[in-house]
């Protein structure tokens, strides 16, 4: 990746993936060389609570690696697009600028797939633009829970490394309706079977518990 940006793009999802990726490539190690460039791609806001975002430079390659927190959200995993987070989140859809009032679209697979196709249209229309960019549809890291789901008597604080397995045996992508979709100069980024085999000890298991102190 020699002269080369590398940009993920998404929400904190996409975030978890960039820090683990500048975690593999300085070795979880400070690295003085590395130079923080945020604020040549606007990502710096003054008085802002968090940035919009992070941007790296490596010298020795000229390499820069960037993550962007997008502005508006829209999900992407299957696991996300269920009736029970929309309500709970109170979040509406809009089609061509306008609420949505199509009963059909409403429902929320069909949501999902007018999402996910209108994205790869519109970034494949812009290609041709910068015929030096090549632009992934990443597929979603797996949810990790073992003995169950989250409201069956689940967790996901496994700290056995490679308990499922050290081998990807699944040979269809793992979601259809992006394979569908990417056409064009989009290319797919599957990488949701090999996420499943790692361990995850999620955070939450381990973080402080809320109180009137804390």
């Amino acid at each position: 990746m020699q002269d080369k940006t590398i940009a993920l793009v998404g929400d904190s999802l996409g975030r978890q993936q960039f820090q683990s990726l500048m975690c593999m490539v300085t070795g979880g190690e400070e690295r003085p060389e590395v130079e923080d460039v945020g604020w040549k791609y606007g990502l710096v806001n003054p008085g802002a609570i968090r940035p919009d975002g992070w941007a790296f430079w490596f010298p020795h390659t000229n390499t820069t690696i960037l993550y962007y927190c997008l502005m508006f959200w829209f999900s992407i995993p299957g696991h996300h697009w269920n009736q029970g987070k929309v309500k709970a989140n109170r979040w509406v859809m809009y089609v061509n600028g306008k609420l949505l009032e199509d009963r059909k679209l409403a429902v929320i697979w069909n949501a999902k797939n007018l999402t996910v196709y209108s994205i790869a249209k519109w970034v494949d229309s812009q290609m041709s633009w910068h015929p030096q960019l090549e632009a992934f549809f990443r597929t979603i890291s797996p949810r990790n829970f073992f003995n169950g789901d989250w409201n069956t008597g689940g967790s996901c604080d496994n700290t056995t490394l490679l308990a499922g397995g050290s081998e990807v045996t699944q040979d269809e992508l793992s979601d259809p309706v992006v394979e569908g979709a990417a056409k064009g100069r989009v290319k797919i980024l599957d990488i949701t079977a090999i996420s499943q085999l790692r361990d995850d000890g999620h955070i939450s298991r381990y973080s402080i518990k809320s109180s009137a102190d804390v």
